[in-house]
C-alpha cells in the first residue's frame, strides 16, 4: 500500500505559531546528496519517500526500527519498546511491532543487528503523565513509568514518528544527522514529565550522569556504554565492556515546573544532578540499577512541550554544536521533518523506477531506505569524532565525515556493493573510517565494528573483502594503498590474538585466527583453529584472499595478485569430496588432516550460523572449480536444485531446514545466483523471483530476518533490478529478470545505469534476451565496463524460460 505523508493527528500538533526556516538553511544543515533528475522518466516514482514505511521489519526477527533517521545519520530516534522486563525489549534492536508497550524514546540505533540486546538504544526519554513517586530504575517490570499504545496512534515516516501514549501523552519527533526537535502534549489536567534514563542502554552501561539546569532550561548527561554483543552466554562475556560516550545536550521551550534524580531505588525530589550506571549483567543482577532524571512542567494554559536536543561520541560542547549548526534556533518539528523528507527523497532518487505494483514499490524503496541508513556518521561538524584508541581524532584531508557501525561478515555480500555502486563518495568515506579504526586499533581491522569499538563479531577477514570490491567498482575516495597494504600484512602477519580463545566462539578476538597454522596448512584446522569454525573460517579466508588478489592485479602488484589469487583456492581444502556417498560437501578437518566426523550436511559442527549444506555454496569466486569439484556443471545445478526444493519439486527458500536454502542469513545468500555461471540461468530466475515474492513483502513482517544493517535489505534491491554482485573484489554484476518497467540508477559523478523492461510484471519473470547499449547481450553477466562507466541494459521478458540464453559455456561467469 503506498504511504502518503500523514498529517500529525490533532492532539499532536503544536499549538503556538513557528517561524519557517528559510529553505536553503535547512537544506545545508540537514541533507546531502545529489538533486532531483533533470529529465524524469515517464511514470516514474517522483516521491520515493512517500513509499517508504518504516514498519517493515520490525517484527519477524527484522530488527528494524521505526523513529526519526536520515540518510547514514548519527541521530535515530526511535522507541524503546518493553515486554515486562526493563532489561529486555522484545527484539534485539528495541522495538518489536508486537509489543505494544513503551518505555521511552531513544536516541541512537543500529538497523538490524542480530545480537539481543542489539546496539545502542541510549538514552530513553520518557513523557509520563502522573508524579514521580519512586525510582524509575526500580520499576523493574517498567508497570509505572512505561505505556502502552496503539498503533493507530503511531505513524513512522522517513525522518519523522509520532506517537500517541495510552496515558494521554504523546511525542512527535524530526531530526537532522546528528540533532532533533520534538514536541511532546500531555493533559492539560495532569502532571506532566519527561524522564531521562541516561543509563538504560540496550545493553546497559557502565556509568552515566545527568545534570538538570533549570535556570537556563536544559537537561543535559551522558552514558558511558558499549558492549555489542556482550550478553551472549557463549563468548558473549568478552565484549562486555564500554568503548563510547554518548553526550546529549536537551533544550526546552519553557520553565520548569519540578525536577528530580534518581539512582538505583534512591529517589531524589527536587535534585539536579545524579551518576550510576546499570552495569552489562543479565537479569536480576542489572535490574533495579541506574541513574537519571526528570523535569515537569505546567501544562494547563499549553499542553505541547518543544525540546531540542544535539548529541556527540566527542563531548557536551560538541553536542550543543552539533544542533545549533544543524537546526537553526526556530525551526520547529514540521520545518525539520519536511527537510528530512526532501534528504530522504534525495537520496532515494539514486535510483528512478517506473512500473510495479504499489507493494513492490513500497518493499523497494523501503529496502532502500533501510540500505541508507548505515554506516553511520560519528564525527561531529567540526570533524570530531571518539577513535578506537579511545581518544579524540579528527577526519582526514578529503574525508568528509568518520563512518561506523560495519557488520562485516553480513555486509560484504551484498550491501557494500550497493553503497560502491549508488553511493561512491560515501563508501570511500567509508573505506577511510576503517583505514583510520585499524591505524587506531594497532593496525588490525576488526570484522564487526560498532560506534568505536572491536566487538570481534562473526569470522572471516571481511574488511579485505569489502575494500577489495569498493576499489574494484571505482571507490577511489581513501588511501587505497595504505589500506590495501594494512590489510596484506594482517593477511600474512601472525598476530598474537591470533592464538587467544577469548570470545570464543562467536567473538574470537583474532582477526586472521592462528594464521602462521593457516598459512602451512593452507586450511584452518577445527582442533587448533582459536576460531569459530574451521571450515568456516578457511572458506571466509579464501573469498578474503581472492578479493585482495582482485586487488593486487588491479594495483599493478603481480606478485602479491598471484599470491592471494591461489590462497583464494585454499577452499579446496576443506572440501572433501568423499563426505557422503551423494556427492562432496564442505567439511571441517584437523591439524592432522583427517575429517572432522561423524558428518552429515546438516552439520554446524566447523562452521558458523550455518550447516555443510549452505556453506558448501560460499565459493562465490571460483563457481567453475567448486562445480568442478562436484563433478561437472551438471551434476552441480542438480545439487543446487535440491538446495532449493524438496524432493518433491516444491520449493523451500524460506529457511528452517538445515539442508536447503536460508534467506535469514548471509552464507548463503548468493547461491541463487550461482546457476549463472552453472549454464542454466532460467534458474537463476525462477528462484530470485519466488524468493521476491513470498519471502520478502510490505508489512511488519515483510523481511526475512534480521536486517543486518541493510544486507538482507539491499539483496533485495539487487534482485529487483535483475542485477548481483558475481563476487567480492569484483565489479561484474549478474543478470537476472527485472521486476520494473524502467530503472535508473543515478550515480554522483558517474554515467547512469539504464534499466529497461517493458514487459516487467508479475508473470514475466525469465529473461529471452538481453541487449546492452543496444547490442545483443548472450552472456548472463555483465563486465565492470556497465559499473565503472554506465550503460543502458534492455531486457526481454517472457512468461516460459529461455533454456538457450546465456549458457553457451565460454561465456559462463567465472
Amino acid at each position: 500500500m503506498r504511504l502518503n505523508r500523514p498529517s500529525v493527528p490533532g492532539p499532536f500538533t503544536r499549538r503556538l505559531t513557528t517561524t519557517v526556516v528559510a529553505t536553503a538553511l535547512l537544506t545545508t544543515a540537514l541533507a546531502t546528496g545529489s538533486t532531483a533528475p533533470a529529465q524524469a522518466m515517464a511514470g516514474e516514482v517522483a516521491h520515493p519517500s512517500s513509499y517508504v514505511d518504516p514498519l517493515i521489519g520490525s517484527s519477524n526477527g527484522g530488527n528494524t526500527f521505526p523513529g526519526a533517521t536520515l540518510p547514514f545519520g548519527m541521530m535515530a530516534w526511535s522507541p524503546t519498546s518493553t515486554t515486562g522486563d526493563q532489561t529486555s525489549t522484545g527484539a534485539a534492536n528495541g522495538y518489536e511491532y508486537n509489543a505494544t508497550r513503551m518505555r521511552g524514546l531513544s536516541l541512537t540505533h543500529v538497523n538490524g543487528a542480530g545480537c539481543n540486546p542489539g546496539a545502542a538504544g541510549d538514552v530513553p526519554i520518557m513523557p509520563f503523565v502522573g508524579d514521580v513517586t519512586s525510582s524509575p530504575s526500580a520499576d523493574t517490570r517498567d508497570a509505572v513509568y512505561a505505556s502502552n499504545f496503539s498503533h493507530a496512534d503511531e505513524r513512522a515516516v522517513p525522518g519523522r514518528y509520532t506517537v500517541g501514549l495510552a496515558s494521554g501523552a504523546g511525542a512527535d519527533l524530526a531530526v537532522s544527522s546528528r540533532a532533533g526537535v520534538a514536541d511532546f502534549t500531555f493533559p492539560s489536567d495532569r502532571p506532566a514529565n519527561l524522564l531521562f534514563r541516561v543509563s538504560n542502554s540496550l545493553n546497559g552501561s557502565e556509568d552515566a550522569h545527568v545534570d538538570i539546569d533549570a535556570a537556563h532550561r536544559k537537561v543535559t548527561g551522558w552514558v558511558l556504554t558499549g558492549a555489542f554483543c556482550g550478553r551472549r552466554a557463549n563468548g558473549g562475556v568478552n565484549n562486555r565492556k564500554s568503548y563510547y560516550k554518548l553526550y546529549f545536550s536537551a533544550s526546552f521551550d519553557r520553565a520548569f515546573s519540578s525536577t528530580g534524580t534518581w539512582k538505583d531505588g534512591t529517589l531524589s525530589p527536587g535534585a539536579t544532578t545524579a551518576s550510576g550506571g546499570e552495569g552489562y549483567a543479565t537479569g536480576a543482577d542489572r535490574a533495579g540499577r541506574g541513574s537519571g532524571g526528570w523535569v515537569g512542567f505546567d501544562t494547563s494554559a499549553d499542553n505541547d512541550v518543544r525540546m531540542r536536543i544535539g548529541i556527540s561520541y566527542v563531548s557536551l560542547a560538541g553536542a550543543e554544536t552539533n544542533l545549533r549548526e544543524e537546526i537553526p534556533r526556530r525551526a520547529g518539528v514540521d520545518e525539520v521533518a519536511a527537510a528530512g523528507s526532501r534528504a530522504w527523497d534525495r537520496e532515494l532518487r539514486s535510483v528512478r523506477v517506473a512500473g510495479g505494483t504499489e507493494d513492490r514499490r513500497t518493499a523497494f524503496y523501503t529496502a532502500l531506505y533501510h540500505s541508507f541508513q548505515q554506516p553511520n556518521l560519528i564525527s561531529d561538524t567540526d570533524g570530531r569524532y571518539w577513535g578506537m584508541d579511545q581518544a579524540v581524532h579528527r577526519v582526514e584531508r578529503g574525508q568528509a565525515g568518520q563512518y561506523s557501525n560495519f557488520s562485516g561478515w553480513d555486509q560484504y555480500r551484498a550491501h557494500i556493493q550497493l553503497l560502491a555502486l549508488l553511493k561512491p563518495r560515501v563508501a570511500g568515506d567509508f573505506a577511510q573510517s576503517l583505514y583510520n579504526f585499524a591505524r587506531q586499533n594497532g593496525g588490525v581491522w576488526d570484522r564487526w565494528v560498532h560506534v568505536s569499538g572491536a566487538t570481534h563479531v562473526m569470522t572471516g577477514d571481511p574488511t579485505a573483502a569489502t575494500l577489495a570490491t569498493f576499489y574494484a567498482m571505482g571507490v577511489r575516495g581513501f588511501d587505497y594503498l595504505g589500506a590495501f597494504d594494512s590489510l596484506v600484512r594482517q593477511a600474512t602477519e601472525p598476530h598474537p590474538d591470533g592464538l587467544s580463545d577469548a570470545g570464543c566462539p562467536g567473538q574470537c578476538v583474532g582477526q586472521r585466527p592462528n594464521l602462521a597454522q593457516y598459512l602451512t596448512s593452507h586450511y584452518a584446522a577445527q582442533d587448533v583453529c582459536h576460531c569459530w569454525g574451521g571450515a568456516a573460517e578457511t572458506l571466509e579466508d579464501a573469498v578474503a584472499d581472492a578479493a585482495l588478489g582482485q586487488w593486487a592485479r588491479l594495483l599493478g602488484r603481480d606478485e602479491e595478485a598471484r599470491v592471494f589469487a591461489d590462497r583464494g583456492t585454499w577452499w579446496r581444502n576443506v572440501f572433501n569430496p568423499a563426505a557422503t556417498a551423494n556427492g562432496g560437501y564442505a567439511q571441517a578437518r584437523r591439524l592432522d588432516g583427517s575429517w572432522v566426523t561423524p558428518f552429515s550436511p546438516s552439520t554446524d559442527v566447523g562452521f558458523a550460523q550455518g550447516s555443510s549444506a549452505t556453506y558448501t555454496w560460499m565459493v562465490p569466486q571460483d563457481v567453475a572449480g567448486l562445480a568442478d569439484a562436484m563433478g561437472g556443471r551438471e551434476t552441480a545445478a542438480t545439487r543446487l536444485d535440491g538446495f532449493f526444493h524438496q524432493a518433491d519439486g516444491s520449493w523451500s527458500v524460506r529457511g528452517g531446514d538445515a539442508l536447503r536454502y536460508d534467506p535469514t542469513n548471509e552464507p548463503g545468500i548468493h547461491a541463487p545466483w550461482l546457476y549463472n555461471a552453472l549454464g542454466q540461468p532460467w534458474k537463476t530466475q525462477a528462484t530470485v523471483r519466488q524468493i521476491v515474492d513470498t519471502v520478502y513483502g510490505t508489512g511488519p513482517a515483510g523481511l526475512p530476518g534480521n536486517d543486518d544493517l541493510g544486507t538482507m535489505s539491499a539483496w533485495y534491491v539487487f534482485a529487483c533490478l535483475g542485477l548481483y554482485p558475481k563476487a567480492p573484489g569484483s565489479a561484474d554484476l549478474l543478470l537476472g529478470a527485472p521486476v520494473f518497467t524502467k530503472a535508473v540508477l543515478d550515480r554522483p559523478g558517474r554515467a547512469d545505469i539504464r534499466i529497461e523492461a517493458p514487459a516487467a510484471d508479475a508473470t514475466h519473470a525469465y529473461v529471452d534476451s538481453v541487449r546492452l547499449d543496444g547490442r545483443a547481450h548472450g552472456r548472463s553477466w555483465a563486465g565492470a565496463a556497465l559499473t565503472l562507466r554506465g550503460g543502458t541494459l534492455s531486457f526481454g521478458l517472457a512468461e516460459q524460460p529461455n533454456t538457450s540464453w546465456a549458457t553457451d559455456p565460454a561465456g559462463l561467469p567465472g
